[in-house]
């Protein structure tokens, strides 16, 4: 960040664990997740976007995220090449859900599934933030959320992992 301003310095500082964290839930691993991140941190430098409130910040960081995401995931190297696999970090010895089992399931998730549900759960933004970052309605997000929950449980039960 040699020639980033002082304020620009500190929207990325506001924003990059938003969007670190909304990149590996997008992308299943850290590698492609810090690539993401860069490009989109990269974008912001480049574009010098204004911004007139802190929603508004914050929801084009989530939409680039995903926009950045989505490119990686459809491109022609992306989609020839096989990752290898991760064990997911944190601390999980109070739930009752093998965490190995959890990523997997969360993975074979719809990718808009899983940004509700990390938006939801990770970022702690309501129904009516997801929509207006994701341009949707509430109810949309709202529906959404539970099908992604309906999903999730269905295959942690298919894998008998609950």
């Amino acid at each position: 960040m040699k020639n980033a301003s002082d304020e620009q310095t500190a929207v990325i500082a506001r924003n990059q664990a938003t969007v670190y964290r909304l990149a590996r839930a997008q992308m299943k691993n850290e590698h492609d997740a810090d690539d993401v991140f860069q490009e989109v941190f990269y974008r912001y430098l480049r574009k010098k976007p204004v911004f007139v409130s802190p929603e508004h910040e914050k929801h084009w960081f989530i939409r680039v995220t995903l926009n950045c995401a989505k490119s990686t995931l459809s491109s022609f190297w992306f989609r020839r090449t096989e990752g290898l696999p991760e064990e997911l970090p944190g601390d999980f010895d109070e739930q009752k859900v093998d965490p190995e089992a959890l990523q997997q399931a969360l993975g074979q998730l719809d990718k808009r599934y899983r940004a509700v549900l990390h938006l939801y759960y990770y970022e702690d933004m309501s129904a009516k933030e997801i929509a207006a970052a994701l341009a949707l309605t509430e109810n949309n997000v709202r529906m959404l959320l539970t099908r992604a929950r309906r999903k999730l449980k269905e295959t942690l039960e298919k894998e008998n992992a609950i």
